[in-house]
């Protein structure tokens, strides 16, 4: 085995020549064509169709997912495959995104025909502004890498991290010129974590009804620890004759009370509560909450209405049943 040293000389030497291929992009994003192609994709009223063979393939199927859940609706389809019925998938109105870096592959060449006989525009991501595939697309990207990380020069390293940076900032460059919100990024996310955050609302996980731990302000301590209890959820709210919120009683204050030797068969729960106690409303939010929570220091929230009535709680472990953190 060779020594770590050299091993980590080679490691920040792909690094180190990966970080040039990049700074080499901005000459290509600066031009004309960058966007040329980016108002091209932004007036398709189809999908935008990514294809790419090989680690290209890998690279496209990538962009096409950041594409699509960042406002673009797109496709990968294989080359391969496309020739063998997958072509079906393109419509009038869709824009071909053809990945190659000698812009020669010939499983893409071959659809070139079909593609064009459809009156389908294509723009061309390629290494070669003299290759086939960029003389015969509407638009060519060009992509060139000054070399590969690979010694041999073989392994496509360099190219393939170029690539994949260009379909980035066409990507986000498209998301900011739609004006694509959180809102929009959360609807196209619904099932992962950025999508509840994003999505959840406290009224969605809140408890509701004969759930919401609520004891009346006039009965004693002991009574107030039994609502705690039955409730699990750590509090209980304290109403007045209205149902008005008047103030909170945590498993917090109970240790206060008792190293104040309070009489918990006697005293009020009026008299030891927290009032003015920091509240939510049940449209915000159920991350917005949990920065509430995180704020102040607190481990649960009573959910108010604009009458400043109970509606629910909810408490951290809510939060994390949820996946919200």
């Amino acid at each position: 085995m060779t020594d770590s040293n050299q091993l980590r000389q080679w490691g920040r030497k792909v690094i180190d020549i990966e970080k040039q291929a990049l700074d080499n992009l901005y000459q290509y994003v600066d031009s004309p064509e960058f966007a040329q192609a980016c108002d091209m994709i932004y007036r398709c009223q189809g999908k935008v169709i990514v294809m790419g063979m090989g680690k290209s393939g890998h690279i496209g199927n990538k962009i096409s997912a950041t594409l699509a859940s960042t406002g673009t609706p797109a496709f990968f389809v294989h080359p391969g495959e496309a020739s063998h019925g997958d072509l079906g998938v393109l419509s009038e109105n869709d824009i071909v995104l053809a990945i190659s870096n000698s812009g020669e592959a010939h499983e893409i060449l071959t659809l070139i025909p079909v593609i064009k006989r459809q009156g389908i525009p294509m723009i061309a991501m390629t290494g070669n502004a003299q290759s086939t595939m960029a003389k015969l697309a509407q638009l060519h990207l060009c992509i060139h890498v000054p070399e590969e990380a690979c010694p041999l020069g073989l392994a496509p390293t360099s190219s393939t991290t170029a690539t994949l940076v260009m379909g980035d900032a066409l990507a986000i460059a498209l998301l900011q010129a739609k004006g694509f919100t959180k809102d929009d990024f959360a609807l196209s996310h619904p099932g992962g974590a950025l999508g509840r955050k994003l999505l959840l609302k406290v009224d969605n996980i809140m408890h509701k009804g004969a759930d919401i731990p609520l004891v009346p302000h006039d009965i004693c301590i002991t009574d107030a620890l039994y609502e705690i209890s039955k409730k699990g959820l750590g509090m209980t709210a304290i109403v007045d004759g209205d149902n008005t919120l008047m103030g909170i009683f945590t498993d917090g204050d109970l240790r206060r009370v008792i190293d104040a030797d309070v009489n918990l068969r006697t005293t009020k729960i009026a008299e030891v509560m927290t009032p003015n106690c920091i509240t939510a409303t049940a449209n915000i939010l159920a991350a917005e909450a949990l920065k509430i929570m995180d704020d102040h220091n607190i481990n649960g929230l009573i959910v108010v209405d604009g009458q400043h009535r109970p509606v629910g709680a909810l408490n951290m472990l809510d939060m994390v049943n949820a996946g919200v953190m």
